[in-house]
């Protein structure tokens, strides 16, 4: 394995992610093997191929993550084939599954405007106010916020810590509108909640007994803002993701650098969001030229 991840770096030229995911999805593989019937890569057969695949669609993965799978192992039994290490790639009869395109909801730069002054001058609203800002302003999944803590918080160089899960993590900027909402909420809010400034292993977004908020409690409080602006059946945490993404893409930002903002390793995520943005542009075209 190691001599093929090397492979795509030296030869492929294969990002840093694209690496670290490969390893992965074929480290997860390699367990299954061991777990199924004592095997190794080398020794996997046709059965192993499809046994695995059923294992991935009991899963709630998708099948966007599912069909990266396929592809990383299927990749890499072409390079022991073509190496001679293998005569045959057992994962060459699977298909990808069929992705149903996802329909990607955003806000206008207006209605993220009026949705960031929404909260009130009290406790809660300076909570929500930095919560909406975060959301926003970083891109990050529900789950990665209600993970978030003070120690991932770098309010002095300006930067946060996102943590993907397990051992992963990546760092966003936090920008102008964020730093203030942060640094009001855990000078004037936070206190009450908790009863003194948050600590560095402190949760960053918690209720009004001290716990951390809940992936429900911020759909909750998302709709109750969203439903002020018009848009409370829409709104959910991922139109905020998905606005972070659009809005950057509008204004001239590339999409590996919205890979690395937002951790997605499979780019059709990426393509999603450029098609959004290629529909945006002809609606101007065909609005404001003349001869459009």
């Amino acid at each position: 394995m190691k001599a093929f991840i090397e492979y795509l770096k030296t030869e492929k030229h294969k990002a840093e992610n694209t690496l670290i995911a490969y390893g992965r999805d074929l480290s997860a593989f390699e367990s299954f093997l061991l777990a199924r019937n004592d095997k190794g890569l080398s020794d996997c057969e046709d059965s192993d191929a499809v046994a695995y695949i059923l294992s991935l669609n009991k899963t709630n993965k998708s099948k966007a993550t599912i069909n990266r799978k396929i592809s990383a192992i299927r990749a890499y039994y072409d390079y022991l084939v073509v190496n001679g290490k293998r005569k045959d790639n057992p994962f060459d009869k699977i298909k990808s599954a069929r992705i149903d395109t996802r329909q990607i909801d955003y806000l206008s730069v207006e209605e993220a405007a009026q949705l960031m002054d929404l909260p009130a001058e009290s406790f809660r609203g300076l909570r929500d106010k930095a919560l909406l800002e975060f959301m926003y302003g970083t891109g990050a999944r529900v789950s990665e916020v209600v993970r978030i803590k003070y120690e991932d918080i770098n309010l002095k160089m300006n930067f946060a810590t996102i943590r993907e899960g397990n051992s992963e993590s990546r760092i966003v900027p936090i920008g102008s509108h964020l730093h203030n909402a942060l640094s009001r909420y855990f000078e004037e809010a936070y206190p009450s909640f908790k009863g003194g400034r948050p600590e560095p292993g402190d949760y960053v977004f918690i209720n009004s007994r001290g716990g951390c908020l809940t992936r429900q409690g911020i759909w909750r409080l998302l709709r109750d803002y969203g439903e002020m602006i018009g848009a409370g059946e829409r709104m959910s945490p991922q139109i905020l993701r998905d606005t972070f993404a659009v809005h950057i893409l509008q204004n001239g930002g590339d999409i590996r650098t919205l890979q690395e903002l937002m951790g997605f390793d499979n780019m059709s995520v990426g393509l999603a969001y450029l098609a959004v943005i290629d529909i945006h542009v002809r609606e101007v075209y065909k609005k404001t030229h003349p001869r459009a």
